[in-house]
């Protein structure tokens, strides 16, 4: 096998990121059929890179920080796009851009403050992960073809909801307690 391959997971979160605008731009310009395909390319495209990393341990420290960064483009501005279309409320998604925010301004100042940030998504995280996924994909659907009852969007709004804050009281907690474990250690 090629030594290049180990870099295809890498590569395939940077066409993840690649395709943002043109998600962006068909939802902006209501093509919502090509904006659900695009969609479901880009979420194919996370499943494949991430197997392709643990199947032939092609993991990096760079891809997990690419794939992130993907994921948060790509929900961050297909959440945008949805509050602009009058879909979404605000506070949802300045809710889901400060957590965001919070993960990113914490994670730098701790990799840069106190110790390398190694990227490990907690199972919640996780969950929030996929329930945005599925918001969004459920949202496009709702603006492309209607039909979705009210009930499963709200539901799904509120389980976003509960999994942000969930999770970033946990990334605070987990990294304040490692910050504080290593200082103690610094000053034995």
């Amino acid at each position: 096998m090629s030594p290049y391959l180990r870099h295809l997971p890498n590569l395939i979160s940077v066409a993840r990121v690649l395709l943002v605008g043109p998600i962006i731009w068909s939802l902006l310009e209501r093509e919502f059929t090509l904006a659900i395909c695009l969609f479901l390319i880009a979420g194919a495209s996370d499943g494949l890179d991430g197997y392709l990393a643990k199947r032939y341990g092609w993991s990096s420290r760079l891809g997990g920080i690419l794939d992130a960064l993907a994921d948060k483009f790509l929900l961050v501005s297909t959440f945008v796009c949805l509050w602009w279309l009058g879909l979404f409320p605000w506070w949802l998604v300045l809710s889901v851009l400060v957590r965001d925010l919070v993960i990113v301004i914490g994670g730098t100042i701790y990799n840069f403050r106190i110790a390398t940030v190694q990227p490990e998504p907690s199972l919640v995280s996780k969950l929030n992960t996929f329930l945005q996924i599925a918001l969004a994909a459920v949202g496009v659907a709702q603006l492309g073809f209607g039909g979705i009852p009210d009930w499963l969007i709200q539901s799904l709004i509120w389980a976003v909801m509960l999994t942000i804050l969930l999770s970033g009281v946990g990334y605070v907690r987990d990294w304040g307690r490692r910050a504080q474990a290593s200082g103690e250690r610094a000053h034995d």
